[in-house]
């Protein structure tokens, strides 16, 4: 498998769509109105990214 069809491969952007849809959890539970959404949210938040991040590097490489 060449690089290009590596980098067209399914599973990155599955992986992309799951981290978008982390971010945006973490987003709306910050207009939560409970004790830690803020927190909560942050850490939510940051795993998105994470996960973002390790895919679009899978895409590059």
């Amino acid at each position: 498998m060449n690089s290009t069809e590596q980098a067209n491969s399914e599973s990155h952007y599955l992986l992309l769509v799951v981290a978008i849809v982390i971010g945006i959890t973490g987003v709306y539970l910050r207009f939560a109105d409970f004790h830690y959404s803020s927190f909560i949210a942050n850490i939510i938040l940051i795993i998105g990214v994470l996960i973002a991040l390790k895919a679009v590097f899978a895409i590059l490489k």
